[in-house]
């Protein structure tokens, strides 16, 4: 993680962007895969629970892109 943060923020950040803020999904908690995955992080870090659930608000599906449209997107991106 710590490696795609710093790729972010060398090649893509703005002079007026934060620095770049990683995330891990996982699917369950594992304290000992947090421990080793975060060894030897200098920057500030939060970890937490996180619970996802199986409806996403009305509002939210219109403004996300479909399968589709995702799949689309990367198929452009290899031309």
């Amino acid at each position: 993680m710590n490696f795609y943060c710093a790729v972010v923020d060398d090649i893509l950040k703005k002079e007026h962007d934060a620095p770049t803020l990683g995330l891990i999904l996982c699917k369950d908690k594992n304290k000992l895969v947090a421990e080793y995955a975060l060894r030897g992080v200098n920057t500030p870090i939060g970890v937490s629970e996180y619970e996802l659930t199986q409806a996403l608000a009305d509002e939210l599906k219109s403004s996300l892109p479909s399968i589709a449209d995702i799949e689309r997107e990367f198929s452009e991106e290899d031309l």
